[in-house]
This record gives C-alpha cells, sequence and structure tokens, in this order.
C-alpha cells in the first residue's frame, strides 16, 4: 500500500514499490535538522549571508518595515518574527516598527488570522498593516520593469528607513522558489503589477517551472522590484511536511536566498520517471483546499509524465473551485486549446486574475487526460473544465488502465508540491 496525503488524513493506494510502479519522494523527508527550530533561526541572524548582522543594520534608523508572509502561507511567524525583533531591539530598542502582511492578490488577512499567525504578544509590539492590493492610494510608482511593466509597490515599505522580509522557501511552480524576491513582487505590489508579471508570454516561458531561476523572466522581474523596492535583509527559513523549520537563512536578499534555494533543491530535487499514468497530490491540507491550489501538484506529475499519459490528481479541495475566474477561464471555451489560444492572444497589460492558472492547467490538459479524485460535490465543475472526475482512487486507477492497459507503468508522487521533478538535463 501507499499512501497518499488527502485532507488531515490519506488514502490508500492498492500498489506496492517495485517493477512498473515507482514512488517520488523527497530526500527531506528523512532530514533530521541539527538543532531545534529556534536555534537554526538564531544561528541565521548571528551568521548572515554576505550582510551585516541587523542588529547593526538598524542603527540610526527609525522606522523598520518587515514584510510578512499571510494566512495562506505556512511560515512559522511566531518563531521568526519574535527573533526578529530581538535582533532590531538589540540595535535599536527605540525604532518603530512596522509588519506589513504580503497579501499579494489574496483577501486581507482577518484580525484572528493575524493573531493565530504571530501571537498576541508580538501584536502589543508593533503596529500591523495589511497590504490591499487594489487600492491604488497606497501605492508607490518606481517605474518599469525590465520586462516593461510598471512597478507599483506598497508606499509603507517605499518610505521605512529599513525593508526587512520574513518568508519561507519551497519549490514554486512558476517562479523556481518562493522567498527572497517574492515577499515584494507579488507579496506587496499592485494587482496591476501582479497581474503583468504573470502575464501569458512569461507563464509560456519553458523555464517558468518548478526549481528553475536561471532565465526565468518571471524571476528576473520579481528581483529587478524587491532591488528597487530597497529590500535590504531577509530571514527565510525551509520546513519539512510537519510545518517544522529545518533549515534557515539570512542576510542579503539575492545571496542568502540564493543559498536557501540549494539547500531545497537538494532536499526536494528527484529525477523524473516518466510513466503512462502519474498519480500526485498537493501534499494535503491546507494545500489541497480547493481546486485552484491543486494545479500546482499537478505540474509535478506533468514533469514525470510519458506522451499522452493519464494524471491522476487527488485532492480534497474542502472549500471548493478556489476561484469563478479561474472556472470560466477553462470552463468558457469548448476545449482546452480554444482556450490556450485565448491565453496567448492577451497581451501582457490585459492579463486578468487567476489566467496563469488557467493557463497552467490548459498547457497540461492539452498533453494529458487528467482525472481528479476530489469531493463529490465538484465532479461537475471538473468536468466542465475538461477533466475528468472519480469519486475513489481505486476508480480512478481502473479508468486509467482501461486507457493505457493493465501493464501501463505507474509513477507516484505522493507530495506534489513538496518536490521538485527533473528530467535529463536538470530541467522539468
Amino acid at each position: 500500500m501507499i499512501k497518499l496525503p488527502y485532507d488531515t488524513g490519506y488514502l490508500e493506494l492498492p500498489l506496492d514499490p517495485g517493477g512498473r510502479v515507482h514512488v517520488l519522494t523527497a530526500p527531506s523527508s528523512g532530514y533530521r535538522p541539527e538543532g531545534r527550530p529556534e536555534e537554526l533561526v538564531r544561528q541565521s541572524l548571528q551568521n548572515p549571508v554576505s550582510s551585516p548582522p541587523l542588529s547593526a543594520m538598524v542603527a540610526g534608523k527609525s522606522h523598520i518595515v518587515i514584510i510578512s508572509s499571510d494566512h495562506t502561507r505556512p511560515v512559522p511567524s511566531r518563531i521568526t518574527v519574535p527573533l526578529l525583533l530581538e535582533e532590531i531591539k538589540k540595535g535599536n530598542p527605540r525604532a518603530k516598527i512596522t509588519i506589513l502582511v504580503a497579501t499579494g492578490m489574496h483577501r486581507p488577512s482577518t484580525p484572528e488570522e493575524l493573531t493565530q499567525k504571530f501571537g498576541e504578544e508580538v501584536l502589543e509590539q508593533v503596529t500591523v498593516k495589511v497590504h490591499r492590493s487594489q487600492e491604488d492610494e497606497e501605492m508607490t510608482f518606481l517605474g518599469n520593469l525590465p520586462s516593461g511593466g510598471e512597478l507599483w509597490v506598497n508606499k509603507l515599505a517605499v518610505e521605512a528607513d529599513l525593508l526587512v522580509a520574513e518568508g519561507f522557501i519551497e519549490p514554486h511552480f512558476f517562479a523556481g522558489f518562493s522567498g527572497g524576491r517574492k515577499s515584494v513582487l507579488p507579496g506587496i505590489a499592485s494587482h496591476k503589477t501582479v497581474l503583468y508579471n504573470h502575464n501569458a508570454r512569461f507563464i509560456a516561458s519553458p523555464y517558468a517551472r518548478t526549481g528553475i531561476m536561471e532565465n526565468n523572466p518571471i524571476h528576473e522581474d520579481m528581483l529587478w522590484a524587491a532591488e528597487r523596492a530597497g529590500l535590504s535583509f531577509i530571514l527565510n527559513v525551509v520546513i519539512n511536511s510537519q510545518k517544522k523549520i529545518i533549515h534557515s537563512v539570512a542576510g542579503h536578499p539575492v545571496e542568502a536566498h540564493r543559498q536557501g534555494c540549494a539547500f531545497v533543491h537538494g532536499q526536494t530535487a528527484v529525477k523524473a520517471r516518466p510513466a503512462d499514468i502519474v498519480i500526485s497530490t498537493n501534499g494535503g491540507y491546507p494545500l489541497d483546499q480547493n481546486l485552484y491550489q491543486s494545479v500546482k501538484g499537478m505540474t509535478a506529475a506533468e514533469a514525470s509524465a510519458a506522451p499522452e499519459a493519464v494524471i491522476i490528481m487527488v485532492s480534497r479541495c474542502r472549500d471548493g473551485l478556489g476561484g469563478d475566474h479561474f472556472f470560466h477561464l477553462l470552463a468558457d471555451y469548448p476545449s482546452p486549446q480554444a482556450a490556450m489560444d485565448r491565453f496567448l492572444a492577451t497581451a501582457a497589460g490585459d492579463t486578468v486574475p487567476d489566467q496563469w492558472q488557467a493557463q497552467i492547467l490548459a498547457r497540461i490538459l492539452l498533453k494529458h487526460r487528467v482525472i481528479v479524485v476530489t469531493d463529490p460535490a465538484l465532479a461537475g465543475t471538473v468536468r466542465q473544465m475538461h477533466m475528468d472526475y472519480a469519486p475513489t482512487l481505486e476508480e480512478a486507477l481502473q479508468r486509467a488502465r482501461s486507457m493505457k492497459g493493465r501493464d501501463a507503468s505507474i509513477t507516484v508522487i505522493p507530495d506534489g508540491i513538496g518536490v521538485i521533478v527533473e528530467q535529463d538535463g536538470g530541467k522539468v
């Protein structure tokens, strides 16, 4: 039996590894860090990469802004933020400190979510502001990105005497990796800037893939945005499947992030095993909350799928679809090809919300049949979006075998967003 994360539990796949069945799991599943989470973070702050210590950088600064990820990201801010505050107060006990919550284009975090994320003790020490990407009056224009798009960033960050960011690094399905520069774009950028950065031409780039930053046009614009906004210091952690810190980097926004990404690559990169049937997940709750997010797990399957393979995506989707825009961008077209043609004909400045996710799903559907094992309430929605639905994993496997044969090769990826699936040459 192979256990696949599903919501807060597991589904059991009645297969055993071996023969024509292969399982791709990240090396980090057996990694044991040398120290407790707090110790790892402290060590990184005491030994910053290509940067003076934060305690030295804050000297003479009257207003310090810390960019922090929002409620949708499992960053252990109850550990990281208190240690950041400790460093700042060591060097400048009277500095005004504001936490700017990087929502990107997500909804604002609620007071309850902020308390859960930071803890009351932190909230009593700082001012907290939630980024609102649609509020133009809260943005400052910083020029044009290398790609030509306008860079609008939250003015709180731009007006700070020192801009710091905390976050985490994991594989990202079109930016290469999360963390670092992503705190600024999309984190605290205007919706106009985010939409331009996520345009169809960039998403279509062969370099806009998991684990790739070199020549990645999305990453390149993000780097420029972070530098232009004045991001000076980062604290980024790496977490395991239990959301526990196993590594931490701090210091220069580019160099520290690069070191963190190298660690993540070493802990998550696996070689593709191209197969006729590929089964993937989103790693269970909270990342399999909706169908929109589940596209991420599908890209791991795509990277290990033989031509015209069947992909089985296992995702609970307790919150349903994840966005009406996402649904209509595929369901309103007669085929994935028709939808793709529309995406590619859309100018960068005309990008609409969720277009990138729908484009990536269309890309997968143009090459593979997708069967989704999910909440029965989504059966009709899944079919309208040009995928198949199965109520159980067993039925999905039976249906896939009816298409590809009883002797079809099978690759199973228990955590599709926790691995970088590399083909020959190191590219997905």
